[in-house]
């Protein structure tokens, strides 16, 4: 299907080095996607569906639709110093028992060329690994994005570093895996379209605190925002009337890619571009016997796309994403979880009532009552701390994230994934998915 975005933006987009880019390099940890030479696009390519505008899980409503949002000229972006006066976002802390480590990579494909840039360049890519971490005193704690990255980010949105501080995760950088759990299951994760890794941060960190080793995987030229070694910035350069089907499958090309590097590296190696230093324990800590994925919005239709294409991802689950191309009208004979918002589900998606028809293994359907779309990633507790400064009232606030409380909503689809995969992959199974349950009146089976 060809899809257009409704709402077209332009934007100037800028390579920026601000007094707090090395501590960006350090980390590894790019967020989203840019060219590949740290030059800029005067016009992303405007991207739509061919649902109705009245379908708030189309893709082109992955980014948060926020008053002050504005084009970013190369003079105004900045990662300088915080202001004092700064809003302190912060993100729910993880819920599990286990601290949580991280190391971003910096990974490079060079059996692909980058299918949105010109010329032969290799596909490379920024991902992170978040385990179940010990001894974590003197690894500092990771931040939501990289500083160029993170001012870009808040730039788009009319902020910046100095009005917004980004929040700390719980992710402590390089600190040893906790290999008293043995090899860790995997979890990949695919983001919305344009979105950044960082917005699955507050489900990613609370798997880890449970034992999971996840990763999280920026889609570079697809996101808004990548930064890499170098300071390079590379941002969003997909063309103009892409269609979704081939946008998943560059994305299920990334995961097939990332799941070979995690081979690399249980088999002892060091898959990292620049071979940076590895956590403690890290290459025995990967267990491909048991890999999961979920993705958010486009991110989760890439789960069932990837399936198709790698048959060693043997769980996945949908946070409210719409199907596109054929990979739904395929028989998928492994674990499928649909989890969407309360406004929607198979009932009036034909791209799920399809997959539906089509998932031959165990299979399982839920909302969440209250939610809206963006519910399902990291918007879902920013833009609430944000909404004073870029004036969204809470009727606002409330018909694009839902009624639903964001603590309790993300506490929520914490627990509910957290269930599926414990079920899937650790073969521990939970009554949270035989039905509904008075602890979580949110939850509906649809059945």
């Amino acid at each position: 299907m060809n899809h257009r975005r409704l709402r077209h933006r332009r934007r100037m987009i800028a390579v920026a080095v601000g007094s707090a880019g090395a501590l960006a390099v350090v980390l590894g940890v790019g967020l989203t996607s840019a060219m590949a030479t740290g030059t800029s696009s005067a016009t992303p390519a405007p991207t739509t569906s061919s649902s109705a505008p009245s379908t708030p899980w189309a893709p082109e409503n992955d980014e948060a639709p926020l008053g002050h949002q504005k084009a970013v000229h190369p003079q105004t972006l900045s990662a300088g110093r915080k202001a004092a006066s700064a809003l302190q976002l912060k993100i729910p802390a993880p819920s599990g028992k286990y601290s949580v480590g991280m190391v971003g990579l910096h990974l490079v494909d060079k059996s692909r060329t980058d299918p949105y840039v010109s010329g032969s360049t290799s596909r490379e890519l920024m991902v992170s690994l978040w385990y179940p971490a010990t001894s974590t005193s003197g690894h500092y704690q990771a931040p939501w994005m990289p500083s160029i990255s993170g001012a870009h980010f808040l730039a788009t949105r009319g902020l910046s570093p100095q009005l917004v501080t980004l929040p700390t995760t719980a992710g402590h950088v390089l600190a040893p895996v906790n290999t008293t759990l043995g090899k860790l299951p995997v979890l990949l994760y695919s983001t919305g379209l344009h979105s950044d890794r960082a917005m699955g941060t507050a489900l990613v960190q609370d798997l880890a605190s449970r034992g999971y080793l996840v990763v999280t995987v920026d889609h570079t030229h697809d996101a808004n925002e990548v930064q890499f070694p170098g300071n390079r910035l590379e941002v969003n350069k997909m063309p103009a009337g892409a269609h979704s089907s081939d946008t998943l499958k560059v994305r299920a090309a990334d995961i097939k890619f990332v799941i070979n590097q995690l081979s690399t590296l249980s088999k002892g190696g060091n898959p990292d571009a620049g071979k940076a230093t590895l956590p403690s324990g890290l290459t025995k800590s990967v267990d491909m016997s048991r890999i999961g994925m979920f993705g958010w919005s486009l991110g989760g239709a890439a789960v069932d796309t990837a399936m198709q294409l790698d048959s060693r991802i043997d769980a996945g689950a949908n946070l409210d994403g719409q199907f596109f191309g054929t990979a739904p009208s395929k028989d998928l004979n492994r674990p499928f979880m649909l989890f969407s918002s309360g406004g929607h589900n198979r009932n009036n998606d034909a791209s799920w009532r399809t997959l539906w028809s089509h998932l031959k293994g165990y299979k399982v359907d839920i909302k969440l009552k209250g939610a809206a779309h963006l519910s399902f990633s990291d918007n879902e507790w920013m833009v609430a701390q944000e909404a004073r400064l870029l004036g969204i009232s809470q009727a606002q606030l409330q018909q694009q994230y839902g009624t639903i409380d964001p603590n309790r909503a993300i506490a929520v689809q914490r627990v509910y994934l957290a269930a599926f995969f414990d079920q899937e992959l650790r073969k521990q199974h939970s009554t949270l998915l035989d039905g509904s349950n008075s602890k979580y009146p949110e939850i509906s089976f649809v059945r």
